[in-house]
């Protein structure tokens, strides 16, 4: 595998994780990082020790970039990755890959019209106890899916919104609890359960002084037949490790924080992890996660670029999530159900 530049858009708390994993990877060095801010460029300078650019249009001609990572605002992302993309350059974005799907659907096809790659960091599909629950389903081990629960009772407060204004708009948050924060177990419970066929549900802004939701449930019925169920918040205190639940006609699996807390499938053995304790929950502090998956991201994406693949998450499997929440977003808004 060649050595690869990464370039990174965005400055912020979520780059530290992206500064972290390069560093552990021979294969990358870091190029350069891009702000929008012209009057933060020295001072982020002095915190990464990497070259800052505040033109993205010069941070995009740089020859030594082959993979940009987008890390900036959410209702950012698309114009982000196209510009990239324009400029021949590999795409990794931060979930979700937009806000609404129009945008995806323009990232992805310019993507594919410049013949570069596009994943997006969804780095709970490599926890190492999630993989176990996809052996599980994939092999028919529950036999036939039953039901599915994703529950993201988090609490965030009024200070995480006040320090950054972006988040909880709908312009550039697409919403709030779960385009934001429920996003990444939702992923997990389609990821297992396949294709959504409706969605009802409702979101209210009960808490905290933003446009999207701090607290909303929903009710997915599946081509499979299976039932889901989805809960998402941020004012939920103290905060609870997110919750995905997995019934099927043999037994169920029940996953905490990342963490398989019950196994109960007959005839299969629950799996032994050792010492290993998947990557941390962000139930009341967003920054309260390892790195570890999103170290295996990139590696993923790497050698999607290598080996001339798919990432494990490409712009069509990442699409699928923001298609449930907007839906879940537009049947609240209607009161009623949602056929995808």
């Amino acid at each position: 595998m060649s050595k690869k530049g990464i370039g990174i858009i965005g400055t912020g708390s979520i780059v530290h994780t992206y500064v972290k994993c390069i560093e552990e990877i021979d294969a990358v060095e870091i190029v350069a990082l891009y702000t929008r801010l012209p009057d933060r460029v020295k001072k982020i300078e002095s915190e990464f020790g990497f070259p800052v650019y505040d033109n993205l249009e010069k941070f995009l001609a740089l020859p030594q970039i082959d993979l940009v990572c987008v890390c900036n605002e959410s209702g950012s992302h698309g114009q982000a990755i196209v510009k990239a993309a324009r400029s021949k350059k590999h795409v990794l974005c931060e979930k979700p890959l937009e806000v609404t799907l129009q945008k995806i659907d323009d990232a992805i096809t310019t993507c594919e019209q410049n013949g570069v790659k596009l994943g997006c960091v969804f780095q709970n599909r490599y926890g190492e106890h999630f993989g176990e629950v996809v052996n599980a389903v994939s092999k028919g081990k529950l036999g036939k899916l039953l039901m599915g629960n994703a529950h993201i009772n988090w609490y965030r407060n009024a200070e995480y919104y006040a320090k950054n204004p972006w988040r909880g708009t709908l312009e550039l948050d697409g919403g709030a609890a779960f385009m934001n924060q429920g996003i990444h177990t939702i992923d997990l419970l389609l990821y297992l359960f396949g294709e959504v066929k409706t969605v009802f549900g409702t979101v209210q802004t009960r808490v905290h002084k933003i446009q999207g939701e701090d607290v909303g449930s929903g009710i997915l019925n599946f081509e499979n037949g299976a039932i889901g169920n989805i809960t998402a918040g941020t004012a939920l205190y103290p905060g609870h490790p997110e919750r995905l639940e997995v019934f099927g006609e043999k037994g169920s699996i029940l996953m905490e924080g990342g963490r398989i807390v019950s196994w109960n499938v007959m005839d299969v053995p629950e799996p032994d992890f050792g010492k290993e304790n998947g990557n941390g929950s962000g139930a009341a502090d967003p920054t309260a996660i390892g790195h570890q998956n999103h170290k295996k991201v990139i590696l993923d994406m790497l050698g999607a670029i290598e080996e001339d693949r798919p990432p494990m998450v490409d712009g069509l499997e990442a699409r699928k999530s923001v298609e449930v929440i907007t839906a879940l977003y537009k049947s609240s808004e209607s009161q009623s159900i949602v056929f995808l």
